[in-house]
Formats: structure tokens, C-alpha cells, sequence
């Protein structure tokens, strides 16, 4: 009837089917205002807390850490972390996939934001900073990936299923590299504020991941040598002469919640309460210990003994409810203490989250301050020698720990004492495993030595080979495009 009825009248439908549906975002019809660009860089961000989530399963982030041989586990079923820690890693662990698809999905974002912003009639201040803030974005991804997985396939357009890069081919860590560099010398010229309280990118983001790409540069598997190391030098500088940002002053104001964003937390992953709550909460508790207020107490990582032993006689980070604790009250009875018998991360713990919450805002440290002095440190006396700007750099953080200044050594010995005040200090903060790979180095706990990568054996039996200077690829990743190639002895 209805269909008689337009024929009779004479309407068309030609009109209707040709007028616009304003609620169908395409590429071409949605970069076109302020917000849009905006929203698409907020996007970019979102790619950051997936590889904290935390749970019974585990949780992507301590693939990095299980790999160092300095962490442990009670957590039987998480397969994926014991894969890991026992060396006997496949490419089907999820960690990997998680790392493989969030990441790239967050480059893609960025490659989007890159591509269409410079579109957008808007303030032209404004779109430079969103533009170093996506920079900065495709340049943290990329650095995770290519140190993870080595040759990867390097994206800078949009991708759609019509683009011959579906199926990209790996490109050279060298080029990796080279994008990395270009993209946060790019985010340089952005005019992005040098501090940042909200928790967006800043410059002293920008310079302190380029600091830490070019000490990587000098080191394995480039090998660029002492202008890398001058390089790294000069841009943690940059940094510390700032005045942005400097030490706290007590060990506990790191895990302070409403210190995030604050004092030497330069960039972070944020996470607010009953919104977007950090989960590794449940993942640094002991094992159905009965402490807390979570239901789920994962033991999913705790701190290898041997490792807190390592430390000076007097390291304040060693003494209790300082970076570790070995006791806790019991949620039936606050009053009751038990002894837990190893070392949990109370770096990381949200007491308020703990005790009351069950919901944390906790944000996860991926660069701080103390990073920064350790660079200096590192890349001026690789550069040139010890140096008093050496030492005051890692003295700094000596000071808060409540040890003596090192002073008086020579090259070598003053190198050691870097990798190791940087082994303790930045523990369990997801660094140490990228430090062991690019110095080709590992830290004995027994010995309290620096030993070859390759050939180290982890106190607890297995024995790092040369396959482990990489990840494997992800076996849904190798399936589904044959140009990529899987990492030797995978």
C-alpha cells in the first residue's frame, strides 16, 4: 500500500537516499572540529592501561618482569608468567599477543590523529600540541615493540582494508629506531608544556623518552657508541636543568596517591577509582592471605628474596613498608599481624585501595625522575669518564635511600654501581629487563655481580640463551601475514 501510494503521489526516494546520515562518522566527514582532534588523541592514550590489567590469568606487564629472573609467583594458573620465568616461553602466550595487537592499535591511532589533524581549521597552538602529544604516543609504542620483538613492520599511513600494507613486511631495528627519533624530535618543536599535571604528555615526557632512546641507541643492539652516550647525556640534561621536576623526598611518596602526576613522576599511566581503577592492586598481593579488602588476592608477583637481599647493608628501600613488605594485618582483625615470609611490592600499594576502596587511582610510574639522573649518570661516564656531575646524579638517589656517596672510582666500577642503583631503584617498574638487553648484562644476586646476559642463570635453575634478547612474535601474527618472520629459537 505504501509503495502505491509514493507511486501515485510522485515522490522519489532519490532525496532521502542521498541526504547525509550526520550520525555515520567516516574519515572524511568526522576531522573537522577542535574536539575531533582531541578525541582522536585521546585515543591514542587508551592504548596505555590494557597491558596493566592484572588478574587471575596475570597480566601482560610482568612478562617483562618474569623475564628478568628477579620475580616470582604464587599463581599456578597463570600459565603465560610461568612460561616466562621458566624460560620456556612459545609464541602463544597471550602477554605477547597483548602487547602485539594493543600496541599497534594504538599506533594505528596515532598514524590517524598524524595524518588528519593538519586538516582541522582550529588554534594552531593547540593542534601543535596534540600533534607532539601523538608523537610522543607512536614513539612509546614503537619503542616497546622493537625492543620486544626486534624487526617489526614499521606503519606511518593509515591503514583500511584496501592498503598494501595489511600484510607489511618487518622493517630494520635501525629504522624503527630512526622513526622513533624523528617522531620525538618532531614532538620537540610541538610548544607541549615542560610539566604536565594532568597527566598528558609534556616536554619533559618527550626528552626523557628521547634520552632513554638514545642510551639505548649507544648500547645493544645498534651499538652507536659514544656519540648515542653524548647525546643521552645532553638530553637528560635538559631535564634535570628544567627544574620541572626533582626527587621525592620520602621512599613512601612514591605509592602516595594524591602525589600522582607530581614531584618526580613525569609521565604516567593514569587510572582514577570506580572509573578506570589500576587492577595490579590484586596481582602485588600475597595469595589468599586474607589482608586485604579485594576478594581476589592474585599473588601474581612478589619480589624474589635473593634480589632484596642484593641490596646495601642499611638501603632504606629495603626496610619495611618502604619498597617491600613482609607483614600485613588480617582483614578480620587489623589488630592481628601476620608474617607473610616473602617480599610483596609496597612500592605499588594503594593502602587506601587496600584497606577501604577496593578501587584504586593509582597511576603506573613509566618514567620518573630518578630515571633521568640515572641516564646522566650512565651516559656521561660512558661518554667521558667518572665525573663529578656523574656522581652527584646517582648520588641523589643514594641520599634518599640513606647511603654513602660513591666517590673515587674508577670507569668501570662506577658503571657497575649505575647498573646496580638502577637495578634496585627501578625495580619492578617494568625497565630492568630492556637494561639487561641493551647491556647484554645481568645482575647475579648471589655474587652481587655483573655477569654476560647470554649464559646467566637465574638463582631458581633455568639459564638465559641468546634467544631470550627477544619475544616471539605471536603465532596469530606469523599465521596470518607471511611476510613476517619468527624470532630465532621460537
Amino acid at each position: 500500500m505504501i509503495i502505491g501510494l509514493l507511486l501515485v503521489s510522485g515522490w522519489s526516494c532519490a532525496d532521502f537516499l542521498e541526504e547525509t546520515d550526520k550520525s555515520n562518522f567516516t574519515l572524511e566527514n568526522y576531522f573537522t572540529r577542535p574536539e575531533h582532534a582531541t578525541s582522536v588523541v585521546n585515543a591514542i592514550y587508551a592504548g596505555l592501561p590494557p597491558i596493566m590489567t592484572s588478574g587471575f590469568g596475570g597480566g601482560p606487564w610482568m612478562m617483562l618482569e618474569f623475564a628478568t629472573g628477579l620475580a616470582d609467583t604464587e599463581l599456578g594458573q597463570a600459565q603465560n608468567s610461568l612460561f616466562v620465568r621458566s624460560l620456556i616461553n612459545n609464541s602463544d602466550n597471550d602477554y605477547g599477543q597483548t602487547y602485539w595487537t594493543t600496541y599497534y592499535r594504538g599506533i594505528q591511532n596515532a598514524n590517524l590523529a598524524i595524518n588528519k589533524i593538519p586538516e582541522i581549521q582550529m588554534d594552531q597552538g593547540a593542534k601543535n600540541r596534540l600533534l607532539g602529544e601523538a608523537r610522543f604516543l607512536r614513539a612509546y609504542y614503537y619503542y616497546h615493540l622493537v625492543r620486544i620483538f626486534g624487526e617489526i613492520p614499521l606503519i606511518t599511513d593509515v591503514i583500511d582494508l584496501a592498503s598494501p600494507d595489511m600484510y607489511p613486511s618487518p622493517s630494520s631495528v635501525e629504522a624503527v629506531y630512526n622513526q622513533i627519533v624523528e617522531d620525538l624530535t618532531t614532538a620537540e618543536t610541538s610548544g607541549l608544556p615542560f610539566r604536565e599535571g594532568t597527566g598528558r604528555v609534556s616536554m619533559g615526557a618527550v626528552k626523557t623518552m628521547l634520552s632513554s632512546v638514545y642510551l639505548t641507541m649507544a648500547g645493544y643492539p645498534l651499538q652507536k657508541g659514544s656519540q648515542y652516550y653524548q647525546m643521552a647525556a645532553a638530553k637528560a640534561k635538559e631535564v634535570i636543568d628544567s627544574g620541572q621536576f626533582s626527587l621525592f623526598p620520602r621512599l613512601t611518596d612514591l605509592n602516595t596517591v594524591s602525589l600522582k602526576n607530581q614531584g618526580e613522576f613525569i609521565f604516567m599511566i593514569q587510572y582514577a577509582a570506580f572509573i578506570q581503577p589500576n587492577t595490579v592492586q590484586q596481582a602485588i598481593l600475597p595469595y589468599n592471605r586474607g589482608i586485604s579488602q579485594y576478594n581476589a588476592e592474585t599473588g601474581g608477583i612478589f619480589a624474589n628474596a635473593d634480589f632484596v637481599r642484593s641490596f646495601e647493608p642499611g638501603d632504606k628501600r629495603t626496610e619495611e613498608k618502604q619498597f617491600f613488605f613482609t607483614e600485613f594485618t588480617l582483614r578480620a582483625d587489623r589488630n592481628q599481624v601476620r608474617q607473610l615470609g616473602d617480599y610483596y611490592l609496597w612500592k605499588h600499594f594503594d593502602l587506601e585501595a587496600q584497606l577501604v576502596t577496593t578501587s584504586s587511582g593509582m597511576n603506573w610510574p613509566v618514567y620518573r625522575y630518578a630515571e633521568v639522573l640515572f641516564i646522566y649518570a650512565e651516559a656521561l661516564n660512558e661518554a667521558n669518564g667518572p665525573s663529578q656531575a656523574a656522581y652527584d646524579a646517582v648520588n641523589q638517589v643514594r641520599r634518599r635511600a640513606e647511603l654513602p656517596d660513591l666517590q673515587g672510582l674508577t670507569q668501570d666500577q662506577l658503571r657497575k654501581a649505575i647498573w646496580k642503583e638502577k637495578w634496585h631503584e627501578l625495580c619492578y617498574e617494568n625497565k630492568t629487563w630492556f637494561d639487561m638487553v641493551r647491556l647484554r648484562k645481568a645482575f647475579n644476586v648471589t655474587t652481587g655481580e655483573f655477569e654476560d646476559y647470554v649464559g646467566h642463570q637465574f638463582v631458581y635453575g633455568p639459564t638465559v640463551t641468546a634467544r631470550e634478547l627477544l619475544f616471539p612474535i605471536p603465532t596469530a601474527e606469523v599465521r596470518n601475514n607471511e611476510n613476517l618472520r619468527q624470532n630465532p629459537g621460537y
